[in-house]
């Protein structure tokens, strides 16, 4: 029995202490190591590895941000500095971790673990969606959105986003650049979004306060916004009193 295994750490001198531990288990079969979260998603997707020991503070995306753009659910080990949000999140989910710096021997439980999930054929997309909903819960305002068309990642400054539409289970991300296609729902934007700067004007829009040019009577006691590109949105009547607060008139 050999469990593919590949390394997603910024640190090199991290990566070279798990190879050093790695080398007293059998049973791994390390097939690469990488520096951050796109070369890892693109190498999960590929070659499907049984166990991924992922770091969480990356830069370009956090190994969180990687998790949600994932087609293959491998066994993960996070890998983290302390960061005590984190740890509650893993530990509530039943996901082993190693809080950075660990010693050989508890490395070596979190390797058990993974075994006995392996041989088990423990499904893991349940536990790390589960995961990733707990993670959405604690967030607090978000400043990117991680989206992956194809095989190409897109990292969305909040400051560039122009208004989202709901698309039955996604958010359609409108932005100057172009639309993206993100897997959330509306109500985690609507809570996760700075409120002076963006607001729900309809279940189906919210909308960047600084891009809206005008408001206009459509019907009888119906409105829509006018966006400053010309786009037409309409206001719902619980959608109006959020708007004529945040626009204070």
């Amino acid at each position: 029995m050999k469990i593919n295994t590949i390394i997603i750490d910024d640190e090199s001198l991290a990566r070279d202490l798990i190879k050093s531990f790695l080398q007293k288990h059998d049973e791994i079969t390390l097939l690469g190591e990488y520096s951050n979260g796109f070369e890892g998603l693109k190498a999960i997707n590929e070659t499907k590895p049984d166990l991924v020991i992922l770091d969480v503070q990356m830069p370009k995306i956090t190994g969180f941000e990687m998790l949600e753009l994932l087609d293959h659910h491998p066994i993960i080990i996070f890998s983290t500095a302390y960061n005590q949000f984190a740890i509650k999140a893993f530990e509530l989910n039943a996901v082993d971790y190693l809080l950075k710096p660990y010693s050989a021997e508890r490395f070596g439980e979190a390797i058990s673990k993974a075994v006995e999930r392996f041989k088990a054929k423990e499904q893991s997309e349940d536990t790390i969606n589960n995961l990733i909903e707990h993670v959405d819960e604690q967030e607090e305002q978000l400043e990117r959105v991680v989206v992956k068309i194809r095989s190409k990642i897109h990292v969305i400054s909040v400051d560039n986003l122009n208004y989202l539409e709901s698309q039955d289970d996604y958010v359609m991300l409108y932005t100057d650049d172009g639309k993206y296609l993100k897997q959330k729902t509306m109500r985690y934007f609507e809570n996760h979004l700075d409120p002076k700067q963006f607001v729900r004007i309809h279940r189906s829009y919210i909308v960047k306060v600084s891009e809206i040019s005008r408001l206009e009577l459509f019907e009888k006691e119906s409105y829509i916004v006018i966006l400053h590109d010309g786009t037409k949105l309409k206001v719902s009547r619980t959608g109006y009193p959020k708007l004529k607060k945040v626009l204070d008139f």
